[in-house]
């Protein structure tokens, strides 16, 4: 796995974060050091699924990135005769992808799909993941895509929402990025690093509070939606049509 080094650089501004090639590369590395429990989560939703769809249902993962929880959820649920489906608009991630799945002889299992997932079509889906994706779509046209993912749920679909939040109370927001930056510097980033990907992020992923999400995905016309995973900022939501 390719180290993140990518912030760690002296100049004076730091370019806006994108979904390049040079991100690709490093991508898993990334992921594994900078989002708190990434793989916990994932098994958790490979429970959640286990339970909640049936036979034959078409799982997609939006903004499936190099194709990780797709990787892991197509091995654990093996046995349920379901279709595994990544959609993302960046041919790196999807290029990185594709020799992952081949490389662990799943090519055959998993469909990568290049597109804006905004514009993607899931009619009939069981299962939806939007894993710290809903962040960097503005904020504007968010309600109109979760909507749409709810209109092409099969009825008891799910959506599994994971996104990186703002506690309203600047205290305890505070406290909680502190902690944040506290896990960045145990995992092996240092200060430039941080504030570096903390300048080149700005105005590019854009987080809101949790009751702001639960309030979107229940206007966007989900029966029921739980939190089952928080760590600080970050929160991952169960939501079923």
């Amino acid at each position: 796995m390719a180290r993140d080094t990518i912030f760690d650089t002296k100049a004076t501004t730091a370019e806006k974060f994108e979904f390049n090639e040079r991100v690709a590369e490093v991508f898993d590395d990334m992921l594994d050091r900078s989002v708190p429990f990434y793989k916990q989560v994932i098994a958790m939703t490979a429970e959640i699924f286990g339970r909640a769809l049936l036979a034959g249902d078409a799982v997609y993962d939006l903004g499936c990135s190099t194709g990780t929880t797709l990787l892991y959820l197509a091995r654990m649920l093996e046995s349920r005769d379901l279709k595994f489906i990544g959609v993302d608009n960046s041919r790196a991630m999807l290029d990185k992808a594709l020799r992952k799945a081949a490389m662990f002889s799943m090519a055959d299992r998993i469909l990568f799909i290049e597109q804006d997932i905004t514009r993607a079509d899931f009619s009939g889906a069981g299962g939806v993941i939007l894993n710290y994706t809903l962040q960097f779509i503005k904020p504007s046209v968010r309600p109109g895509f979760l909507k749409a993912i709810n209109n092409g749920l099969r009825p008891g679909g799910v959506l599994i929402l994971s996104e990186k939040v703002v506690n309203r109370d600047k205290e305890f927001n505070g406290q909680f990025l502190a902690s944040y930056h506290q896990y960045k510097k145990r995992r092996g980033y240092s200060e430039l690093e941080i504030a570096n990907k903390r300048e080149a992020l700005e105005n590019v992923l854009i987080p809101l509070s949790i009751q702001e999400n639960m309030d979107m995905l229940l206007q966007a016309g989900f029966s029921r939606t739980t939190t089952f995973f928080q760590w600080f900022n970050f929160v991952s939501i169960l939501a079923c049509k």
